[in-house]
């Protein structure tokens, strides 16, 4: 059974007008079965006897560390240690401190009463090669960028040679797919070696996606191809150089073996090389860690403590003892609900992070363009990073109801517009199994839900009024933008990086005021035109006001509006050449990603609108095979 239903949570409403796909109840996929999926609408304001804590919860801070800044921009770059893969420093708080599955096998099965599997790589492999590598990650761990040139280091991340102090294992955990519990999931594919921690006490997990079976496998091989490996290779780093919290990657591996897929799942499987790709986090952990737990009785309730100790302990130290002077709690009033003092429940403080968390990274999201495509509760970080990268996209032409995957094609439930509503929903599960544990009380859970959508709607107004390059958030002006995107199917991240161009002139002749952002707007006829030039003089309105000057403004909304993103179309050209043994631009792509607000000249083409032939399946769609 799926944990204890909660009231339903609200229903955040960005795109009204726009989609379609937009105001339906977010069923679960494919029936219609409305009692595990609430509409959601946006949450009501803070009660006037709300007060507000004396400082923000310091989830930002901590989000950018869980996302891995890259500590050669601090001073001490210079005195970085630089170890030997040998010399890595192992520290299992999560085999030592958790409990474990008292098997050793991989033979696929039901996982009762623990959180992990010790299972070890077991892929086979046939003369691995280094595909790719980031050099920032390597920062993170403290490793020598020279073992990177050991002829054994392909052997060491295809999981062919055990490192040395490592204890690897495969997490468990559940979740639900499409809106529907799935039950157990866990680790099918993805085995973790353990903890690094690194000369500034930051701690990494260090994990092998594609590595082989695991006991969550169920009827798969617990492999992965080149293609989907080099898609989350690059965009793990491609997200982090955006600025927005992710899981990271090290290297990427050819195994040299052949695996056998059907990418569409329409009977035409076909080999293709197999890979694995090293990923790198503070935690691995998920909303569905802890849902699996409160399906399966009371005995396992205490496994949901266990594990929300752990996180807090290792991950929100500082709400492990939270007093009110420290300023990082505060009480809220509901209606007619008591009073909730977060100082007396680290428990609820925590929840309200997560939420907070998660709506930073969606708002996020939101801003770039980018849609998960996958986003079931078993693909929710509880640290709020963007997690499992698999059939995702950019979006191109702007259209809120953009789903790059072909299974939610039916309902679009996990579409560009409904992700902020996806994410609610998914803190809705997530707070259940804390319910059902005693950890939290209704009202605490219902506040969390209304702390998710009031730190959304804060953020996503705060990052579209940066994008325009506007003092203050206008409602009015950015609705009718976004409209006028949609209808003409402009190009997203070219057209707010042309934006920068307008001039806070408001002599500009009305013929020439569609000049700076003409390369945007294709094919579009005379009604269209005139729409865009009253939306044009009405900015232009906006920025005569600011008082901000031309140049400072152009500067702080390209240091918003990225001139590069991962397209899907760019991550098949890396794929295709890479299939031919040729893997120079996976590596070209890596090192355009990192710096995507930055002009780069002579990289020009990778900022490019996609070709016809991006346009066929497999490249602008993908399925979940890989």
């Amino acid at each position: 059974m799926p944990p204890l239903p909660l009231p339903p949570p609200p229903r955040l409403r960005l795109f009204p007008n726009l989609s379609p796909c937009l105001g339906r109840p977010l069923h679960p996929h494919p029936g219609p079965r409305a009692s595990l999926s609430p509409r959601l609408r946006r949450p009501p304001p803070p009660c006037p006897t709300l007060r507000r804590p004396i400082r923000r919860f310091l989830f930002r801070a901590m989000a950018s560390t869980a996302a891995g800044d890259d500590p050669g921009t601090s001073g001490d770059a210079a005195v970085r240690p630089r170890r030997a893969l040998e010399e890595l420093a192992w520290d299992e708080t999560f085999v030592r401190e958790l409990p474990a599955d008292p098997r050793s096998d991989n033979i696929p099965r039901q996982v009762l009463h623990a959180c992990y599997s010790k299972v070890y790589p077991n892929a086979p492999v046939d003369g691995p090669k280094l595909v790719a590598w980031s050099p920032a990650v390597a920062d993170l761990l403290d490793l020598d960028h020279k073992e990177f040139e050991r002829p054994e280091f392909p052997d060491f991340f295809s999981g062919a040679t055990p490192l040395a102090g490592s204890m690897p294992y495969a997490q468990c955990y559940g979740g639900h797919q499409f809106g529907s519990w799935a039950g157990q999931l866990g680790d099918g594919r993805a085995i973790t070696l353990g903890e690094v921690l690194n000369a500034r006490g930051e701690r990494w997990e260090l994990q092998l996606k594609g590595a082989g079976k695991t006991p969550y496998s169920r009827f798969a091989d617990g492999l992965a191809v080149l293609r989907s490996s080099i898609r989350e290779f690059l965009c793990s780093e491609a997200m982090h150089g955006l600025g927005i919290p992710t899981t990271r990657a090290l290297c990427l591996v050819e195994t040299g073996n052949s695996v056998v897929r059907d990418m569409f799942y329409d009977g035409n499987s076909k080999e293709e090389p197999g890979a694995i790709v090293c990923r790198v986090a503070p935690s691995f952990l998920r909303f569905g860690s802890f849902q699996i737990h409160a399906t399966r009785g009371k005995e396992d309730l205490k496994i949901v403590r266990q594990l929300a100790d752990y996180t807090i302990r290792h991950h929100y130290p500082h709400l492990e003892n939270i007093k009110k002077s420290e300023g990082l709690s505060f009480e809220a009033a509901m209606g007619d609900s008591p009073a909730i003092d977060l100082t007396s429940n680290k428990y609820a403080a925590w929840a309200v992070e997560v939420a907070e968390r998660t709506a930073y990274l969606i708002a996020r999201w939101q801003g770039v363009g980018f849609t998960h495509g996958v986003l079931n509760t078993d693909n929710m970080s509880v640290l709020g990073l963007t997690i499992d990268y698999g059939p995702f996209g950019f979006l191109d032409a702007f259209d809120p109801g953009f789903t790059p995957n072909t299974t939610d094609l039916p309902g679009k439930r996990y579409c560009f517009a409904n992700q902020p509503d996806v994410g609610l929903w998914n803190i809705a599960q997530f707070t259940g199994p804390l319910s059902s544990a005693g950890l939290i009380s209704k009202d605490e859970a219902n506040y969390i839900m209304e702390r998710y959508g009031t730190k959304f709607m804060d953020e996503y107004q705060t990052i579209m009024t940066k994008k325009l390059g506007l003092p203050k958030y206008n409602k009015q002006l950015i609705g009718k933008l976004l409209n006028n995107l949609a209808v003409d199917k402009v190009d997203y991240t070219n057209f707010f990086r042309l934006l920068s161009n307008v001039k806070a002139d408001p002599g500009i002749p009305e013929s020439e005021l569609l000049v700076p952002i003409k390369a945007a707007l294709l094919d579009i006829g005379q009604e269209r035109k005139e729409a865009w030039i009253s939306w044009v003089q009405t900015y232009i309105e906006e920025l005569v006001a600011s008082g901000i000057s031309d140049d400072e403004r152009k500067a702080t909304m390209n240091s918003v509006n990225p001139k590069y993103i991962l397209r899907n179309y760019l991550c098949q050209t890396a794929i295709d050449a890479a299939d031919l043994g040729d893997y120079e631009e996976v590596r070209r792509l890596l090192k355009v990603m990192e710096r995507p607000y930055d002009e780069q000249p002579g990289m020009e083409k990778y900022a490019r609108l996609p070709p016809a032939w991006a346009y066929r399946p497999g490249v602008c769609m993908l399925s979940c095979s890989s």
